[in-house]
Parts: structure tokens; C-alpha cells; sequence
């Protein structure tokens, strides 16, 4: 739901909840013990038990199930495996068979710890029972930590033996009551105090652990946007003013609501809008400043720094009405600086007409020009006017082809927007002052796509995807932007279009109409279409590989189906590649789980362009992954800094489909199991027996070997990069290093304790160890790309907010403001963001190496 309507409501009913009951068995507190020397003569079977037997941490597991009313609503679920090296954490998701909606209102949890005690056999070191809704009827969220009744096991029945909390609480008990405050807003934040605060909890938390008796579960339940209270799924609210929430199960008569005020409460679902007070408040004084006087008007030092400070917020953080109402008076003075265009305009209240009229009116035409990713915020869903979209639009309309090709991607998702404006014009009061016209950025893309090879195929590419996915609301829109960008391509003379600058062989060069372009991206989507249903067939073949590898070489050569040899075809992969047809002897297909299908592409000039064909996997993630890199690697060029990046071109032809230019590389995994070590590669393919200081290495393979990995370190941190092992670093006979395969992004990774940078050994070995003169040149780059990129991430993170509408899995529902903005560290001056990036980079954990070995193991089962 957008904004408008959230803003109608304060909670949410537990009945329109249709999502799985989820929670995280985060860790176990507390200090476990060994049985005395005297207790195990007295009991010799307690020699076999895991507390006794492990002279670290023993492998206990956690049982849990769902119970109401003394019955089982589900089976038992149990946490996997796990080693215990330091602590016992879990952090294992567990997803119940129930929905939410299905809950009774009695529901609980209940969770029991296991240690082994010989053979076949376990006790439980303690249980605890946990109640799903509150005294309120609220559902539970957040962390909570549970009391575990030791040597029992949890007891699910209504009067519980065994319940989470006890009357008696603790300090750190009493702490993370606060902290639960600290987390829902209600108490005010202070950052250097804060810092101070936690690191004393953590202190107190150690003595704590140190002197109790008690061992506490940790749990993690789903954090909602508002509270959910529980109804059943025929219940029907009596007023809408005013909602009543009934009093738990047990509680009879009125003299006891009256009694016992704590047991009920009203929520009022006007509580979230704008208060009437204010609002006049601000009208009036708004309508004080809006006079002859305000455009003369200048800050004082005091206030020229706060509005500096208002200026350099993330596009992310929200103003409050105290800076809103400061931008709003020193908005003439403002016009002069490009930062404030778009902080002026989160000022403006869009529902008054007279505030809306002057500020776009009068005011948006007289700033100064803005930034590119100021451009690109407006084009955003927040806002709504067209003619501030247009102003926008008209900003872009000053980059070149070249730099609007970096951002097509976001641009095409903009238009998602300019739909949505245009379909609630009507739903919209008529008495509003905001203009919902056409802001003309689809004819703007349109117009330099048909003007632009290069940047008219990935246009064309971009919106056949869109026309493909389920939306069909959204589909039909892109669908009538195809139209219109058709008839443009006939329109366009030859002799007005921008073609690549290698290729001069395209046969619609002398045509004064486009209807030969148009015949040429009919044929690449024929030659897309074919790929993708011989790329399906061997899929889901059960032949094996080599007999896959057989029948892609025979449909290859068949002279039938015109792939061998065709007419000159620039590759929709890259414009700039003319195509005349596949070699199939060179072909062949991957032993991946899809194995997707390697081509070798015979272009005009006599050269090769080998490409990888993927069917059944979604690669819009990894196209965007790249696309931030290609702009990642251009901030860095501008500032003279070449760290040899080379990001492999990669376009999704389809939701589910698409290729990427194939890379002549090897995995570190396969280069350490021919070769022995990175050094030993490199030497190979390029030896120079008398290097100084490089191995025998040439210099120069050295030298593009530590720039790139340092390029990709920070490239890959910045975006939240996981998953990452020997088998999607690749590293080319030139000293190239570059990952691939981009499943795992903004901070998701299926390892657990996962490193935020990803260096690995071997890649320090190659360097020569952490001591050598390599390695601090590795740690220079990285601080200097960390530097530069820090001054563009209100660029980086605007182009990954537009992407979260796209409908990508992965990003979808993700907060990409969060998981973008830490990685800056924009709330530090320039020496402690390095100073922390340099921590980062120091902990190259070996617990890393051992997942790194473990996949290995499971790559060589598989194969």
C-alpha cells in the first residue's frame, strides 16, 4: 500500500495476516558447568554427557513447538546441526506450517534445549515456554530472552510449569526492557551517550553471565510495520472512530476493567494523521513568512551551519517539522545551492495549493541545476507532481549517452511511477494544486534511444523484460512505451543516429528509414527465443553432460536453424558486437545446476565473442550488480584512479533467462587444485625470471592483479555482497581478479558469520602476505576507492532504491537504505570511516577458510 493510505491506519488485525509464523533461535546465554568429580563417582553415567565429555562447547540442539490449548497445533521442529567453537549461537530461521491468521489467541511456543548423554540418548538442559500474544492481545515481536527451567523439559499446557519470565527480574533484565524502548523510538537518542550506554551493557552483561545460575534463550520474532492485534476472521469493528480491543480470556466483569486499567486499551486509528493544531500552527506561520521580506532573507552563522548539516542528510532520512519549517523560510536563499532542491521539496506541504503553487511555480524555475542522483531521487515514488518530474527529466537531459547509459536501468523503472501518478489522477481531490500530467520522461528515453544504437538496445532489452513479468497492469504500460519507441525508431533518419564507434558494417547505414533496425531487433529476439527453448530442453534433459555438450554442437551446426551462419547481427548482449553467426565445435554447456550453455560467437571483424545463455535463472540481480560496478569504475577513472575493474556485460532478456559475456578465467578453487597457489598461475602465463620483488611475475600482471582485487573488495562491500567462495573468484591469465555470481546482496548471506569484506587467503598470499609491499599498496587502493565512492552515495543508493519496485526476489521488501547508507558510514569523518574499513579488512576470519573447505568438499560430492 502507498504512503496515503498507510497513513490511515495505526495497527493491523491479526486476520489479514496470510504470512507463515516465523522466528529466528538466535543463542544461549549463561554459564553450563561440569559435574564435580564426586558427583560423577557417585553417577558414572554422567561421564557420557556432552557438558562432561567436550572440554570446549558440546553440541546441543533446540527442539520447538506451537501449542494452544494444550494440544499440539504442529509437530516438533528441530535446529540443525551445528559446531560450537566460542558461543552457542544458532541464528537458524525456523518457518511453522500455520499462518499467522490461523493463531488461537493462547498460543505458545515452546522451546527445549538438548545435550547428548550417551548413545542414542539426550536430556534436556532446560525448557521454556513462550507466549505468542501479550496482555494486550498484541502478537510479540522484537528480541526476547526466555528463562530456561533447568533439567526440565518445556511444558506446553496453559498454566505452564516452565514459563519464560518470572516475576523477579534481574538488571540485565531491567537493560533490555530499556533497550526494547530505545529500538521502538520512546526514548530519545543521543549518539556519543548511546555509544558509552551499550558498551556499559556489554560490560554488565559479561558480569551478569559470569555470576548467575540461570541460562537464557535468545529469540527473534518478525518486526511489523505496525502492531498486530489479534481478531478472528469474522470480526467485524464497531465504530471506526474508535476501536475497543476485548480483555484477555478470564477477565468477567466491568468492576474488574475499571480496577485494572492495564488489561485493555483503546487504540485510536486517527492517532498517525496530521495533528489539526499543528497544522495550523504551521499554516500560520508559514503564512507570516510568506512575504516580500523572506526573499531578502539571510541565516546567521548558527543556522547557515544547520542547514548545512539538513542539506548533507541522506536522501533516506526523513525531516522533522522543525527543519522542514526552517528550509521552508530560507527558501530563497536556498535556491542558489544544488544540494537543497530536494530537501525543499520534502519541506513543502503538497496538500495546501497556495505552498505547492509558489514552490513550484516560482521557485523550482529559478534554482540553481542540480546533481545528476538529485535528479534521479525526484524520479522517485515519493514524488507525485509532473512538473517537478519534468524539471527533473530536464536535469538528465544534460548527461550524455554514455552517462545515461549507466542509469537506463533505474530510468526505465522510473517510469513505473509516472504510471501510477497518472492512474490515481482521478482518485485524487480535484481542489489539489498538484499537476498530474505527463512529465515526458518516456518520450525523453524514447527520443535518445532511437538516436543511440547502444543505448536503444538495451532500452528495447529492458522493456522487453518488464513486458514479460506477471504484472500485467505494468506490462501493458511498458507495452505501450514499446509502441511509441517503434514507430520513433521509423521516424529517425540515418544520418541522425549515434552509431558505435568500432562498427561500420551495419547494413541500414544508407536506408533513410528505420525499418531495418526494426527487422534487426525482431531478429534478435528470434535468435533469443531459440536459445532459450534449446537452453530449457537441456536442462531439464536427463542426459548427462557430455551427451548435452553432443546435442548442442549437432542443433548448432544443422544448417536448418540458421545459427552457424546468419546475416550480420549486432549481439543484443553488446550493440557494439557485430555477430554473423556460433561456432558449434567451441561450444559447450557448464555442469552447474542449470547448466546453462557456452557460446562462441563468430564476429564480422574475424573475432570470437564467447557469451554464457542461461535459462530458468533470474539474472536482473546480477545485471544490476553489474551495472553499479560499471558506475562504481567510472566515479573511481574520474578521479585518476584506474583499478583495472573490468565488469563482464550482462543483459536479462527475460524474467527467468539471459547471457553474459564469458570471461576467459579460472576459479581460484580449480587454480589452487592445478596450480597450488595464485603465484604459481600467474607465473605460468606470465613468467619474467628477472622481476624484482613481483615473483617472477611480470610487474605489470602484479600490479593488475592487486588493483583489481582491491576495486572488487570495495565494490563487493559497499553492495552487501555474500555468498562468496572459492568458486566465484575468478581470476584471469593477465592478472585480472573479478567475482561473480551475485545471488546474495545487501547484506544476505546464507554462511553464517560471513565477513563484510571478502578477502581471502589466497588472495594475500598472491600478494605476497599481510607484510609485503603488495598487500600495503592492496590497503592504499582500497582506502582511496573507499574515499572516492563515499562522496557518491546519495548517487548509488538512488539508483538501488529505484530498483526495489522491480520485482526482484532478492531486493524486493529488502531496506536498501539501511543495508547501503552502514556501509558508507556516512555518520563518520573521512579518517574513521577508513579506520573502520581497515578493521574490517584486518578480520579475515578463519572460520571463513573452513567454509570455504567445506564447500569444496560439496562441490567435489556433487561432480
Amino acid at each position: 500500500m502507498d504512503k496515503d493510505s498507510r497513513d490511515d491506519f495505526s495497527f493491523a488485525k491479526l486476520s489479514d495476516l496470510k504470512l507463515p509464523v516465523t522466528f529466528c533461535i538466535s543463542q544461549l546465554e549463561g554459564m553450563r558447568r561440569p559435574f564435580t568429580f564426586t558427583e560423577v563417582l557417585e553417577r558414572p553415567e554422567l561421564r557420557f554427557y556432552g557438558v562432561q565429555q567436550s572440554p570446549g562447547l558440546s553440541d546441543l540442539y533446540v527442539t520447538c513447538q506451537l501449542i494452544a490449548d494444550n494440544k499440539p497445533l504442529t509437530i516438533p521442529f528441530r535446529t540443525g546441526y551445528k559446531s560450537f567453537t566460542k558461543d552457542y549461537i544458532w541464528n537458524e530461521w525456523i518457518t511453522l506450517p500455520i499462518r499467522y491468521c490461523d493463531l488461537p489467541l493462547n498460543s505458545q511456543l515452546t522451546f527445549t534445549v538438548w545435550d547428548i548423554a550417551g548413545p542414542r540418548k539426550a536430556i534436556p538442559v532446560g525448557g521454556s515456554t513462550f507466549r505468542l500474544f501479550g496482555k494486550k492481545w498484541g502478537l510479540r515481536r522484537g528480541k526476547h530472552r526466555l528463562l530456561l527451567w533447568s533439567g526440565r523439559e518445556a511444558d506446553g499446557s496453559n498454566e505452564t510449569s516452565t514459563p519464560s519470565k518470572v516475576a523477579e527480574r534481574d538488571e540485565m533484565g531491567r537493560l533490555e526492557k530499556l533497550v526494547k524502548k530505545y529500538d521502538r523510538g520512546d526514548l530519545p537518542k543521543c549518539d556519543w551517550l548511546d555509544t558509552m550506554a551499550f558498551r556499559k551493557m556489554g560490560e554488565i552483561h559479561a558480569a551478569e553471565t559470569e555470576k548467575s545460575e540461570n541460562l537464557f534463550l535468545y529469540i527473534d520474532l518478525p518486526r511489523f510495520d505496525f502492531p498486530v492485534i489479534f481478531s478472528e476472521a469474522d470480526a467485524s469493528t464497531a465504530s471506526t472512530a474508535t476501536v475497543v480491543v476485548p480483555p484477555p480470556v478470564g477477565v468477567a466483569s466491568t468492576s474488574t476493567l475499571a480496577s485494572e486499567p492495564h488489561l485493555w486499551a483503546v487504540v485510536d486509528p486517527d492517532v498517525a494523521k496530521e495533528n489539526p493544531v499543528e497544522d495550523k500552527h504551521r499554516r500560520l506561520v508559514r503564512s507570516h513568512r510568506s512575504s516580500p521580506y523572506d526573499r531578502e532573507l539571510k541565516p546567521n552563522a548558527k543556522i547557515r551551519d544547520e542547514l548545512d548539516d539538513i542539506l548533507n542528510y541522506a536522501p533516506s532520512q526523513p525531516l522533522t517539522s522543525e527543519e522542514k519549517d526552517l528550509i521552508w523560510k530560507f527558501r530563497f536563499y536556498l535556491t542558489r545551492d544544488k544540494r537543497g532542491l530536494t530537501k525543499f521539496l520534502k519541506s513543502v506541504t503538497w496538500r495546501d495549493p497556495s505552498e505547492v503553487k509558489q514552490a513550484v511555480e516560482e521557485l523550482l524555475p529559478q534554482w540553481t541545476e542540480i546533481d545528476i542522483d538529485d535528479a534521479l531521487e525526484l524520479l522517485g515514488p515519493s514524488t507525485v507532481d509532473s512538473r517537478v518530474r519534468a524539471y527533473a527529466v530536464k536535469q538528465l537531459s544534460r548527461a550524455d549517452d554514455e552517462e545515461l547509459l549507466l542509469y537506463l536501468l533505474q530510468l526505465v523503472q522510473a517510469l513505473k511511477f509516472e504510471s501510477t501518478a497518472s492512474d490515481q489522477r482521478s482518485a485524487r481531490s480535484t481542489s489539489s494544486a498538484i499537476s498530474y500530467d505527463d512529465s515526458g520522461l518516456a518520450d525523453f528515453l524514447i527520443g535518445r534511444a532511437a538516436r543511440n544504437l547502444m543505448l536503444g538496445n538495451r532500452f528495447h532489452w529492458y522493456l522487453m523484460v518488464e513486458v514479460g513479468l506477471e504484472d500485467r497492469i505494468m506490462a501493458k504500460m511498458y507495452g505501450r512505451v514499446v509502441f511509441k519507441f517503434m514507430n520513433k525508431v521509423l521516424e529517425v533518419r540515418t544520418a541522425q543516429i549515434t552509431f558505435p564507434v568500432p562498427i561500420t558494417s551495419y547494413r541500414f547505414r544508407q536506408n533513410d528509414d528505420g525499418q531495418e533496425r526494426r527487422d534487426i531487433m525482431k531478429r534478435q529476439g528470434e535468435l533469443i527465443e531459440i536459445l532459450a527453448k534449446k537452453a530449457r530442453e537441456l536442462r531439464v534433459s536427463k542426459d548427462p553432460r557430455p551427451k548435452k555438450i553432443e546435442k548442442l554442437r549437432a542443433f548448432l551446426a544443422d544448417s536448418k536453424n540458421n545459427l552457424s551462419s546468419m546475416p550480420p547481427l549486432p549481439l543484443p548482449l553488446n550493440a557494439r558486437i557485430e555477430v554473423n553467426g556460433i561456432i558449434p565445435e567451441k561450444s559447450s554447456v557448464f555442469k552447474s545446476n542449470m547448466f546453462p550453455m557456452l557460446l562462441y560467437f563468430q564476429c564480422s571483424d574475424g573475432s570470437e565473442y564467447p557469451i554464457i545463455f542461461k535459462d530458468g535463472d533470474d539474472m536482473r540481480q546480477d545485471q544490476l550488480v553489474i551495472q553499479i560496478f560499471t558506475l562504481m569504475d567510472r566515479l573511481l577513472r574520474k578521479e585518476n584512479l584506474d583499478l583495472k575493474v573490468s565488469p563482464y556485460d550482462v543483459l536479462a532478456t527475460g524474467p527467468s533467462q539471459g547471457m553474459a559475456q564469458f570471461v576467459p578465467s579460472k576459479t581460484i578453487a580449480a587454480i589452487i587444485s592445478e596450480n597450488g597457489t595464485l603465484l604459481n598461475y600467474l607465473r605460468a602465463n606470465n613468467p619474467d625470471e628477472g622481476s624484482v620483488g613481483t615473483y617472477g611475475v611480470e610487474p605489470g600482471v602484479i600490479d593488475t592483479f592487486v588493483r583489481s582485487c582491491a576495486g572488487y573488495c570495495v565494490m563487493t562491500y559497499l553492495l552487501g555482497v555474500g555468498d562468496r567462495h572459492l568458486d566465484n573468484l575468478l581470476l584471469a591469465p593477465d592478472g585480472h581478479f573479478f567475482h561473480v555470481d551475485f545471488g546474495y546482496i545487501l547484506g544476505r548471506d546464507p554462511k553464517p558469520l560471513a565477513p563484510p569484506v571478502k578477502v581471502c587467503k589466497e588472495m594475500v598470499d598472491a600478494m605476497g602476505g599481510v607484510q609485503s609491499i603488495h598487500y600495503s599498496r592492496f590497503k592504499q587502493f582500497c582506502f582511496t576507492a573507499f574515499s572516492i565512492l563515499r562522496k557518491s552515495a546519495n548517487l548509488i543508493l538512488n539508483l538501488v532504491t529505484l530498483m526495489v519496485d522491480a520485482n526482484i526476489p532478492h531486493i524486493k521488501h529488502r531496506d536498501v537504505h539501511e543495508q547501503v547508507l552502514g556501509k558508507f558510514c556516512l555518520d563518520l569523518t573521512e579518517e574513521q570511516a577508513i579506520e573502520h574499513f581497515e578493521k574490517l579488512l584486518n578480520d579475515i576470519s578463519p572460520f571463513t577458510v573452513v567454509l570455504d573447505r567445506m564447500h569444496d568438499w560439496a562441490q567435489y560430492w556433487r561432480s
